[in-house]
């Protein structure tokens, strides 16, 4: 009974200074999953028309540390495995506001810090069809049922979504970004 009490306010303790460390240990095997999957991506992937669940692209916001493979779909399940395009939404790169939703506090956390990203920050989306580059606007907390923030803009735009505060998902943090450039896809050898 010490033993298990030990280990359950170890795991308490984890969580709360990192994230959740069973979750953290799926959503690896999950990212090698989609890495492998974006190698050689369906045609529909490419063609721009993914299902829920589809392997669609890779997020990095170096300033925050994030590097995550991210699926179409921010149903449970997608979510599990990384963070999840709003189907509603244009892919990162077409016209419009596109928009990612992540966890915080579990599975693998990717979303963690994004409290922290300043006006000015790199997020670079890199899908199979091109790398897009952003640059953060800034951060917003909003009410969990306000769309407002994926209204179109006259510019590309990203929305970057999470619950907050941590532990809690009662509001959401939004990081917006502006698209400042578009590079074509990396050419894939072997």
């Amino acid at each position: 009974m010490m033993v298990s009490g030990g280990l359950l306010v170890s795991d308490a303790a984890v969580t709360l200074l990192w994230q959740e460390p069973v979750s953290w240990l799926l959503v690896q095997r999950q990212q090698s999953q989609l890495e492998e999957a974006l190698a050689s991506p369906p045609r529909r992937v490419v063609r721009k028309q993914p299902l829920k669940g589809d392997a669609i692209g890779k997020l990095t916001i170096p300033s925050i540390g994030v590097s995550r493979f991210m699926v179409e779909g921010t149903d449970t399940a997608s979510l599990r495995r990384g963070p999840g395009h709003y189907p509603s939404t244009p892919l990162p790169g077409e016209r419009g506001t596109a928009a990612i939703a992540g966890h915080r506090t579990t599975y693998g956390a990717p979303f963690r810090r994004l409290d922290r990203v300043r006006r000015g920050d790199r997020v670079i989306v890199d899908m199979p069809y091109g790398r897009f580059v952003y640059r953060a606007q800034g951060t917003r907390v909003v009410d969990d049922q306000d769309l407002s923030v994926l209204r179109r803009k006259r510019y590309g735009r990203l929305v970057l979504s999470a619950c907050h505060p941590l532990y809690s998902a009662a509001q959401r943090i939004i990081a917006f970004a502006r698209l400042e450039r578009e590079l074509p896809a990396r050419v894939r050898k072997g």
